[in-house]
């Protein structure tokens, strides 16, 4: 579980709301019926200081395990964005215990053999694809291991972009593999070796190191902040439907 310090004064404020009966670690409280899980936790008086990070379904800190009355199959999701239901019982994995291989990451190629040395349990895969029912992004799982026993890494990398690192797959996974660590991999191989570098940022790079922007830079510096905001304000936008042709007016800093 990743709460601890029950208390009773953890909600001040009053929630008028109906109340329902969940189970958090096996033992009952009775929470408004609105609320998330992540938020439920907190009304029956626990105190978060592990499994609670960005409250936004983008940090993977908060997944959840939990059951249904007289339903035989386990649920999982992210306490932040889940509400929880009448007779829930349920607990949280901050943290799944899967094995990170250590590597050199700069000793690395790019070449999908690499990814098969790191992790030859790549390879126990049955295809079962309980690790995508399981997720809670919706993020095609067995597609992405699927790519990368195929040697793409470049559509693991796609397929698994959305991955937020929150280890259900792996709690679910037949061959026992850490799906999101190998996704990882196959992420930073694809952006550091396979993708094609933007030549445009070479010249702006270029740019920036020969002083090009100084000028400008200096001038903002000597502003006083009300000058500042009203130079902010009355800034050129780039228009939003912007065509291939489209000119800034203002060429000094290109």
């Amino acid at each position: 579980m990743s709460t601890t310090n029950e208390g009773s004064g953890a909600v001040a404020a009053k929630v008028e709301a109906k109340l329902i009966p969940i189970h958090v670690m096996g033992k009952r409280y009775e929470v408004p019926e609105s609320l998330t899980i992540m938020k439920a936790i907190e009304y029956a008086g626990y105190k978060y200081i592990r499994g609670c990070g960005c409250r936004g379904g983008v940090c993977g800190a908060c997944s959840t395990v939990y059951r249904k009355p007289g339903d035989y199959k386990i649920y999982t999701g992210l306490a932040c964005q889940t509400v929880v239901e009448p007779e829930m019982y349920l607990t949280q994995l901050p943290f799944y215990p899967a094995l990170r291989t250590t590597y050199e990451f700069s000793e690395l190629e790019g070449k999908p053999e690499e990814i098969f040395e790191l992790y030859p349990e790549l390879f126990r895969c049955v295809a079962c694809n309980a690790c995508t029912k399981v997720c809670p992004m919706d993020v095609e799982v067995l597609d992405y291991i699927s790519a990368l026993k195929r040697g793409d890494i470049k559509a693991a990398a796609e397929i698994s972009f959305d991955c937020i690192q929150c280890g259900l797959c792996a709690s679910r996974c037949f061959a026992e593999m850490p799906q999101y660590h190998i996704a990882q991999l196959a992420r930073r191989i694809n952006g550091a070796y396979l993708t094609p570098r933007a030549e445009h940022l070479k010249t702006m790079v270029a740019n920036i190191e020969a002083g090009r922007f100084a000028e400008g830079l200096n001038e903002l510096k000597a502003m006083d902040t009300d000058t500042l905001k009203k130079t902010y304000q009355e800034r050129e936008l780039e228009p939003a439907t912007a065509g291939d042709d489209w000119t800034p007016k203002d060429t000094r800093y290109l």
